[in-house]
C-alpha cells in the first residue's frame, strides 16, 4: 500500500483515515476495540477522532471516543503503530481557539488518549474571535514542548485558510499542514471552488470528512423509505433527488466492474483525486471496515473516472 506524506512533515498515512466518532456512539467499547485491531491489521495507521465525540448523545459529556481509543492503545500495545488526529474548539467546556483554551484542551485529550504525544492537532472549526496569532502560537508551544507533531484546520473557508498561512509565515511559526473539509462525489462545489487552489497553492495535505455522504454513497438510500429511523436521515434525504440518484447509479455501475461496493468505489474516487491525502470513513462492523478497505486496494481505470465525473457534474 503507497503511503502519503502529511504536508512537509515525516508522517506518513495509508490513503485512508478511521473516523473515531463511532467510538462510544454506534461502537462499544469491544466493538470499537475489534475495529481498531481491524484495522491495524488491514495496513491502515491513521484515526481521527475530537474532544467532542460524542457530546451528542444523550449523557455523553464529550471525550468518550477519545477515551475509547486511550484504552485501546494500553490494552493493545498499537500506540506507535497510528498516526494519531484529534481536534479542539467544539467541546462545550473547552470552547473556542485562545491559546488557554488550547493548553487546556489538549492537556485533556492526552490523559485520555493515554499518549504523550497527538500526531495531528486540528482547530475544529475557525475562531473568529480568536487573533489568528494567539492560536497558531498556542500551537507552537505545543509542538516545541513536543505534545503536538503538526497542525490542522477543519471547516475553514478557503480565504481564512490562506490568511492563517499568511501569519505563520510572517511570524516563522507552524502552520496548518493538514486541512479537513467536508468533501464527498456529491458535495463538490465548495472544495473544488474556495479551498482547492489555496491547498494546492501551498501543498497543504486534505483529509475530507462525510466522503460518503452520511452514507448516501452506499447506494442503499434510493427513497424515503429507506431512511425511515436512521440515525441521519435528515441528512441523507438532501441527497433523495435526481443528480443524487444518478450518482448513485454510477457508482453502482463502477463497482460491477471491479466486483466491489459503491462504498468503496466512492472512497477510492476520493484516493485518487489530485491532492486529496486520504478520506475520512466510518465503520461499525468488521465486515464494514473490510468494504471500506477494499478502496484503498482500488486502481479507478480513466473510463471509471469519467463515468464518476459525469454523474456528479456541478455544471
Amino acid at each position: 500500500m503507497q503511503h502519503r506524506t502529511i504536508g512537509n512533515s515525516d508522517l506518513k498515512v495509508a490513503p485512508l483515515v478511521f473516523g473515531g466518532n463511532v467510538f462510544g456512539w454506534t461502537a462499544d467499547e469491544r466493538t470499537s476495540f475489534s475495529l481498531l485491531d481491524a484495522f491495524v491489521d488491514h495496513g491502515l495507521n491513521f484515526i481521527d477522532t475530537a474532544d467532542v465525540y460524542s457530546r451528542w448523545v444523550d449523557g455523553h459529556q464529550g471525550g468518550e471516543s477519545e477515551t475509547i481509543i486511550g484504552k485501546w492503545f494500553k490494552e493493545s500495545g498499537k500506540r506507535d503503530k497510528i498516526v494519531l488526529a484529534t481536534k479542539v474548539g467544539l467541546l462545550g467546556t473547552r470552547p473556542g481557539l485562545s491559546a488557554a483554551n488550547i493548553e487546556a484542551a489538549v492537556n485533556d485529550s492526552l490523559k485520555r488518549l493515554k499518549t504523550d504525544y497527538i500526531d495531528v492537532y486540528f482547530s475544529h472549526r475557525d475562531d473568529d474571535k480568536t487573533p489568528l496569532l494567539d492560536t497558531l502560537g498556542a500551537y507552537q508551544k505545543l509542538i516545541a514542548a513536543g505534545k503536538v507533531r503538526v497542525i490542522g484546520a477543519s471547516n475553514y473557508t478557503g480565504e481564512r485558510l490562506e490568511e492563517a498561512l499568511k501569519v505563520s509565515a510572517k511570524e516563522g511559526i507552524a502552520g496548518y499542514q493538514i486541512l479537513q473539509p467536508e468533501y464527498n462525489l456529491y458535495d463538490r462545489a465548495d472544495y473544488e471552488s474556495d479551498l482547492e487552489p489555496v491547498v494546492k497553492a501551498h501543498k497543504v495535505s486534505v483529509v475530507p470528512y462525510y466522503s460518503l455522504a452520511s452514507g448516501f454513497l452506499s447506494g442503499k438510500y434510493r427513497s424515503k423509505a429507506d431512511i425511515e429511523g436512521r440515525a441521519r436521515g435528515a441528512k441523507v434525504a438532501g441527497y433523495l433527488n435526481d443528480r443524487g440518484l444518478k450518482i448513485v447509479d454510477a457508482l453502482v455501475k463502477v463497482a460491477e466492474r471491479h466486483d466491489t461496493e459503491p462504498a468503496a468505489i466512492a472512497l477510492a474516487w476520493l484516493i485518487a483525486r489530485p491532492g486529496i491525502t486520504a478520506p475520512i470513513a466510518s465503520a461499525t462492523s468488521v465486515k464494514q471496515l473490510e468494504s471500506l478497505a477494499h478502496a484503498t486496494r482500488i486502481t479507478l481505470a480513466p473510463e471509471d473516472v469519467a463515468i464518476l465525473d459525469e454523474a456528479s457534474d456541478l455544471t
